[in-house]
């Protein structure tokens, strides 16, 4: 029996990244720098690798996805996809963290920190005493561990990731948020809506 096929996507960050993996060998990947349209583009890019590998969404056997902490309408977007994807396909979707994927394959114990807007930065320690995503300034970080750096592409630790766990896949993917939205809701009623 061959081995199954993922697909990993992430648009929690400034881009809009993608792999194609079966068992450990990528048949595809792709990241583009975006810091906007990633819903426009997500699709596209990920026909294009489905195409790319000769394969079409049928032959997924697992999705795996971004689901944060990041930007708030990214990982809206990919988390939607994915689980829209999975219903319609009768897949598992996986939900990875962005620092689980930036910590694949790297020896325990590690920190992985990646950087946010205004000095701020993303961590979590690994192995060890385990601790949850945390957000602080880039210059307040705990003793720990020093920072390592992600051995893989994130779309292809997310792919990778979710292969591991696609027989066990877990709750459905949703948004790991550290902190809250920008944008605050309104403050006035809602318009009456007549029948």
């Amino acid at each position: 029996m061959p081995d199954p096929i993922a697909l990993g996507f992430d648009t929690s960050a400034a881009h809009c990244a993608a792999a194609l993996l079966r068992g450990d060998a990528v048949l595809a990947e792709a990241s583009e720098d975006m810091t906007k349209g990633q819903a426009e583009r997500l699709f596209p890019l990920l026909d294009g690798l489905l195409a790319d590998a000769g394969l079409s969404w049928q032959d997924l056997a697992v999705i795996g996805v971004g689901i944060g902490p990041g930007n708030f309408t990214g990982i809206r977007i990919a988390v939607a996809a994915a689980r829209g994807l999975a219903l319609s396909l009768g897949i598992p979707a996986v939900g990875v963290t962005a620092t689980e994927a930036a910590a694949f394959g790297l020896p325990r114990p590690c920190r992985v920190v990646l950087p946010l807007r205004a000095g701020q930065v993303v961590w979590q320690d690994f192995g060890g005493l385990e601790s949850r995503p945390q957000q602080e300034q880039s210059d307040m970080l705990p003793p720990g561990p020093a920072p390592a750096m992600p051995m893989l592409p994130t779309a292809v630790a997310i792919a990778r990731i979710a292969l591991q766990r696609h027989a066990d896949p877990g709750p459905r993917p949703a948004p790991l948020y550290l902190r809250p939205a920008d944008a605050a809701p309104a403050r006035e009623a809602a318009p009456l809506i007549l029948p």
